[in-house]
């Protein structure tokens, strides 16, 4: 499909590659393209339609919102920079293609705003409060790339709603994110969000590569991180997710009949997450949450000092997922929700006592696991029963993961407002007990890679597979890039 796309645009795209032990093509350099017309850089960009090239290393600002019209392409190279005002958006009924590099990554942000370090706290910090608008893909939309791309301070509330007969969209959103072509692909890899006020995405059916990106400070007193819905499917893996505001990932077959969200959740890192939730403790989850029928394989994530761990939630009475961990299907592409192979760390008896979650506010189907850090079936024992209440003080500052540069144990209370990297590092030492105890994939811990195309420009850039060390990082340099 990409190949006729490709053909349809008069390119010539020059591509190196190589094979790795998944079989998936990653790319290895890729010069830069143009697509159409370059876009003029003068003065401030009124709203309208727009199709065609913003130029390398140039600095835009950005009016109104950007429409591109369904069969139109808007392609974004390297080193640009968008200056969006007046809560400006990116609305999407064709192809949009944001190719920055790691020399020279895309900004797409406020400039009224600037990150700050350090402690953040909802009502004092602007991250909170939507800027920009976002970008908005909706039914006719067939492709969306995003590859090292900074998308800094966006969320300003929707004036308006850009497509038709959209039940999953309503007027006052405030995502970064959203997407909702069943038969399209979103692909956003190696990059960064920064701030928003509410869920930083919303994934309504399609195909998706999420991977290798980094969150920061998503959700002002609620809201998840990476979120799918309806039909969705694909990988969400080696992100790093830190100070959520409640999930940093999360799947639910809500709004489709079309079929299941299903995705791969593996070799993440979440930290900090979960702390800003405003709503009933319990009712949703501080780093993966799982549910209304929705179907996942979690396996291979390092979670750090979270409110949660990976929760299956059952819903009002049970009744909401009746696919998850108890029942399995050899044909779908995640053919049964399985959480096992976790590394889970914490700083107090609270979060400790929520490694796996428990009926706090409504039932979860959580099952303790053998397999991973620590051995919580060991832990609670068999005569445990699955969602009870369980004293975790004895595991309170166990099992440290040694990140290069970051204080654990954490002072009191630090995972309360340390939402942003800064100047940490959260790769692994030598020595950490992280390293060495993932699984690679197999048929219940398994990756998707039907439907993602891989292609320097039109595609993901590579699926990487599962590795064997905990979270996003992985001693041999493979993982997130960040």
């Amino acid at each position: 499909m990409k190949k006729l796309q490709i053909l349809s645009l008069g390119l010539s795209v020059l591509l190196l590659a190589a094979c790795g032990k998944s079989g998936q093509k990653t790319v290895v350099s890729v010069p830069q393209i143009q697509i159409g017309k370059a876009i003029p850089n003068t003065g401030t960009l009124p709203a309208g339609t727009y199709k065609g090239t913003f130029l390398a290393n140039q600095t835009y600002t950005i009016g109104g919102d950007i429409t591109i019209n369904a069969g139109d392409t808007l392609l974004i190279q390297k080193g640009v920079k968008l200056n969006m005002t007046n809560g400006a958006n990116i609305i999407v009924n064709g192809d949009l293609i944001s190719l920055g590099t790691q020399a020279s990554p895309v900004t797409i942000t406020d400039p009224r705003r600037t990150k700050v370090a350090g402690p953040s706290t909802f009502g004092t910090d602007s991250a909170y409060v939507g800027g920009w608008g976002g970008i908005y893909a909706g039914p006719t939309s067939k492709l969306v790339v995003i590859k090292w791309t900074h998308l800094d301070f966006g969320g300003a509330a929707l004036k308006a709603l850009p497509f038709p007969n959209s039940n999953s969209l309503k007027t006052g959103a405030q995502y970064i994110l959203y997407f909702m072509n069943p038969a399209g692909v979103f692909i956003m890899e190696d990059s960064w969000l920064y701030g928003c006020p509410d869920d930083a995405t919303r994934f309504y059916g399609g195909t998706y590569n999420i991977m290798r990106n980094t969150m920061e400070k998503a959700g002002s007193n609620g809201g998840d991180g990476f979120n799918a819905k309806g039909s969705a499917v694909g990988n969400m893996a080696y992100n790093l997710v830190i100070g959520g505001a409640t999930n940093g990932t999360k799947t639910a077959s809500d709004g489709t009949t079309a079929g299941e969200c299903q995705f791969a959740m593996y070799n993440n890192t979440y930290v900090n997450d979960g702390f800003r939730n405003s709503g009933v403790f319990g009712a949703r989850s501080g780093s993966i949450e799982i549910e209304n029928a929705s179907r996942a394989a979690v396996f291979n994530n390092l979670v750090v000092d979270c409110e949660f761990g990976a929760r299956i939630a059952a819903g009002p009475g049970g009744g909401k997922v009746y696919l998850a961990d108890t029942t399995a299907d050899a044909s779908d592409l995640i053919p049964k929700t399985v959480t096992n192979y976790n590394f889970y760390y914490g700083d107090n008896a609270a979060i400790t006592g929520q490694f796996v979650p428990t009926n706090v506010a409504q039932p979860v189907v959580t099952h303790p696991q053998a397999n991973g850090i620590p051995d919580m079936a060991a832990f609670l024992g068999a005569s445990y029963t699955f969602g009870f209440v369980y004293d975790g003080t004895s595991l309170v500052g166990k099992n440290n993961p040694m990140f290069v540069n970051y204080p654990l144990p954490a002072p009191n209370g630090f995972w309360l407002t340390q939402a942003s990297v800064d100047s940490y590092n959260f790769r692994l030492q030598a020595g950490s007990p992280a390293i060495g105890q993932g699984t690679t994939a197999t048929s219940t811990y398994t990756y998707i890679t039907a439907g993602i195309p891989i292609d320097p420009n039109f595609g993901s850039s590579g699926i990487t597979p599962p590795g064997k060390d905990m979270g996003c990082y992985q001693s041999n340099g493979t993982g997130n890039q960040h």
